[in-house]
């Protein structure tokens, strides 16, 4: 640890600033801040003698943090330098970026803790972690607001991957600090105003944990006009109701010989040790596997709770919970005056507070909030596994860099490790549908993979919507997997509004949509998509096609006017026409729209709902089938599956001929063109899966057993 963190304000060794204009800015900021409190100038002189003491130290530490970063283990044992641009190119973080979440987890964090916790006799001040950057040009700033421990590290698993898109600050409160909660919320305000003036047209986030989500929800209350951004880890403004407040009369009489015994009784209450030893493990390994590394996490983890004592001692916890008490009662009488975006991640099997049930209060109470319910994580949410904090800010589109969001501008793309998992969720659709990936190249030759799809944008990718968009997820997986490239699905409005949000609130399919970059159809997101030369996918028929009626799969529901060409032609953008078949072998169709509509109750529910989405309907206006975009959830019958096959034709290359497209019939024929690739590309993989000796799920489970088990490649037919 002393080669990784250099002291800033804190007992040395621990943290070190990313840069000497940071180290400036922080200097003010603790200047501010110190002067506050009744001690001034023997603050502000203990902070001088740190903060030169951190800068002395400072480059051989980050040098030290450099090289290690500048690493990166290929997985097959090889180790290879990486460079800076295959994370970020052109100002942009790249798809399968390292987002480093799994390489700290909580023996990290208590390791961390046993320096940070030395007195050092100073007041509340800001730190910013050594693994928190370089950040993304124009990043907002994220001021992370502790929980009970006050350490400040409760972010230690989200410290690489926050710190390449927010300004990362962590608030750390000394053992010892006895300020009143009034007093640490002006503290904190006086923060957020001041990076307001700096920057008025760029959001603040505040990450409250637990505790913190008291100070986030009471500091929102006083600033109804800034523009801030919140999100509460199980806030405790539940504490009322919580099981340690009962203990806090008898905590007060315990004595010093009985106090060894809290730090398991709080291990045991704030988090899942389970969960907490997981962080690490590969979610690919065997089972076997899996649980010895899991048995060996809890055997290093489980001894240093004892640092626990030393963290939280008696004296301490005694104000903390006073604290709480305090914090909750004055967040709950200010709730009405909160403003701000509010993003709540709630646990289910949170033994400290009814973490669950507080969620859906403040969800009612708040006027902009929104909810995501693990029922399998405890207190310390933030620091088990499977709850990566970017991941949710990303797919429920909470992050921003102005005061509306830009969903092109603002995307982050996936990281490796949520591809990683995504991959592993979605394995057994991927063997149960198992998809063929055909291209055309220039030549006109068909090609299996890619390998015909141009790789420079932009790319405009037209296709055929299959019933439910069976097609959407191994065409973006396969994407990332073999190109390194992220498509952009035109969605409809509706995928981003309340109304699919899930009842349970739990992560749904429709935030995995927006985690891999679908966004709402709109002529200005198309025309950013082009600007920014990315790979755009757009299907004509739109929900009409993919919520197609009874015997009407392969049939093209588009629009009589060429909506998309002309657009196109003017960035010089690449057409690549593509069909797709196999939905008739995977489900049948048992109840469509008018079905439904003719059962009593349901049909009048159905109208309803539809009511609702009629403020998006991206059709109104139109005329014939391709209007009609009532929204349902069919009843299908799952089949013993064939396979799923993609042909993606000839690039159709606009660039020169933007002049000629403005013409509204040559866009239109060129329009009618791309249209009827669709269809003979349909039309060819109809007939070629007919001689497939693997399109059945039998035997490509056979071919996998006797093969290697581990290829997920299977053959199809002859090109």
């Amino acid at each position: 640890m002393a080669s990784t963190f250099t002291a800033f304000g804190l007992s040395p060794p621990f943290f070190a600033l990313n840069s000497d204009k940071r180290v400036q800015v922080l200097t003010r900021s603790s200047i501010r801040c110190s002067a506050t409190r009744d001690s001034t100038a023997a603050a502000l002189s203990l902070n001088s003698v740190r903060v030169n003491d951190a800068v002395n130290g400072i480059s051989s530490a980050l040098a030290e943090e450099s090289k290690r970063a500048s690493l990166i283990d290929t997985g097959n044992g090889e180790v290879k330098k990486k460079k800076e641009e295959e994370v970020f190119h052109d100002g942009k973080l790249q798809p399968l970026w390292d987002d480093g979440y799994g390489t700290e987890t909580v023996k990290d964090y208590l390791d961390y803790a046993k320096d940070i916790i030395k007195p050092d006799g100073g007041p509340v001040r800001w730190f910013t972690p050594t693994s928190c950057g370089p950040h993304l040009k124009d990043s907002p700033i994220l001021l992370f607001l502790p929980g009970m421990d006050g350490l400040g590290l409760g972010l230690v698993l989200h410290h690489k991957s926050l710190g390449k898109v927010f300004d990362v600050r962590c608030m750390h409160i000394p053992t010892q600090d006895r300020t009143p909660f009034e007093d640490l919320v002006k503290w904190v305000e006086e923060t957020v105003r001041a990076e307001h003036a700096s920057s008025p047209k760029k959001p603040i986030y505040l990450v409250g944990d637990s505790f913190g989500g008291c100070l986030a929800l009471a500091v929102a209350a006083r600033n109804p006009k800034v523009d801030l951004v919140l999100i509460l880890a199980n806030p405790a403004t539940s504490f009322d109701r919580s099981q340690l407040q009962p203990f806090l009369p008898s905590l007060e009489t315990l004595p010093a010989e009985l106090h060894i015994t809290i730090p398991y009784l709080l291990g045991l209450i704030m988090g899942d040790p389970m969960k907490m030893a997981a962080v690490n493990i590969d979610s690919l390994l065997s089972p076997a596997q899996y649980f010895e590394q899991l048995a060996g996490n809890l055997v290093g983890l489980l001894p240093r709770l004892s640092g626990l004592a030393d963290i939280i001692p008696k004296e301490t916890l005694v104000w903390k919970l006073k604290l709480l008490k305090t914090g909750a009662a004055y967040a709950n009488s200010r709730l009405h005056a909160v403003k701000a975006e509010v993003l709540i991640l709630a646990s289910g099997k949170d033994n400290m507070l009814p973490s669950r049930d507080e969620a859906w209060r403040l969800m009612s109470s708040l006027q902009n909030c929104k909810v995501r319910y693990f029922k399998d994580n405890g207190h310390t949410i933030l620091l088990e596994d499977g709850v990566n904090l970017l991941t949710y800010i990303k797919c429920t589109c909470t992050y921003r860099r102005s005061s509306k969001r830009d969903y092109v501008m603002d995307f982050i793309p996936p990281s490796a490790s949520e591809f990683k998992q995504t991959l592993q969720q979605n394995k057994l659709f991927r063997d149960y549908a198992g998809p063929v990936m055909l291209s055309t190249n220039e030549e006109g030759k068909i090609v299996r993979g890619l390998g015909g799809v141009p790789e420079e944008g932009p790319v405009l990718l037209v296709g055929y919507h299959m019933l439910m968009g069976l097609e959407l997820v191994p065409l973006v997986e396969e994407f990332l997997s073999e190109k390194q490239i992220m498509v952009h699905g035109i969605a409809h409005p509706t995928l981003f509004s309340p109304h699919v949000e899930s009842v349970n609130k739990e992560y749904s399919f429709f935030d995995n949509l927006r985690l891999y970059g679908a966004l709402p159809v709109s002529a200005a997101n198309f025309f950013k998509l082009f600007k920014t030369k990315s790979h755009v996918l757009l299907y004509p028929g739109g929900a009409r096609e993919a919520l197609h009626r009874k015997g009407e799969q392969y049939q093209l529901f588009w629009p009589d006017q060429p909506e998309f060409v002309r657009m196109a032609a003017r960035f010089g953008a690449t057409i690549v026409p593509f069909g797709v078949v196999g939905e008739d072998d995977i489900a049948e169709l048992v109840l469509d729209y008018d079905d439904l509509m003719k059962i009593p109750i349901w049909g009048d529910h159905l109208r309803k709902e539809n009511e609702k989405y009629e403020q998006f309907n991206v059709r109104a206006g139109s005329t014939g089938e391709v209007a009609n975009q009532a929204l349902y959830i069919p009843a299908l019958l799952p089949k013993i599956p064939g396979r799923l096959y993609y042909l993606f034709g000839k690039p159709i290359h606009t660039k020169g001929k933007e002049e000629m497209l403005k013409d509204k019939d040559k866009a239109k024929e060129l329009y009618l063109e791309i249209k009827s690739e669709v269809e003979s590309s349909m039309s060819y993989l109809l007939k070629k899966r007919e001689e497939d000796p693997y399109r059945s799920i039998v035997d490509r489970t056979v071919y996998r057993a006797l093969q290697d088990p581990t290829n997920q490649i299977v053959p199809t037919f002859e090109l």
